[in-house]
């Protein structure tokens, strides 16, 4: 076998490698879509289930969305929200 041969050789198992790798990385990424897909189906189904049982589920969404957030930065979005509304004379 010559250097070339082996060079050559070299090249083509570290393609494999690679592309065996990049696979890996694919089909990993196909998963975690395919999960993702199923946990949606699954929220919504909790919030089907929450508006049969008469529960607002819009304001649900904005209770979970609030319970992600900083307690600082509510109570600075509710404060300035509250300046609004009093300047167009709706408080």
């Amino acid at each position: 076998m010559t250097d070339s041969d082996n060079v050559q050789s070299d090249k083509d198992s570290t393609y494999r490698v690679t592309a065996n790798e990049l696979r890996q990385f694919i089909e990993r990424f196909e998963r975690l879509e395919a999960e993702k897909k199923d946990i949606a189906d699954q929220q919504k189904e909790v919030m089907a289930e929450a508006k049969a049982r008469g529960y607002d589920t819009r304001v649900m969404r904005k209770v979970i969305a609030l319970r992600k957030r900083d307690a600082d930065d509510i109570a600075e979005e509710e404060a300035v929200l509250d300046m609004y509304k009093e300047a167009l004379g709706m408080a």
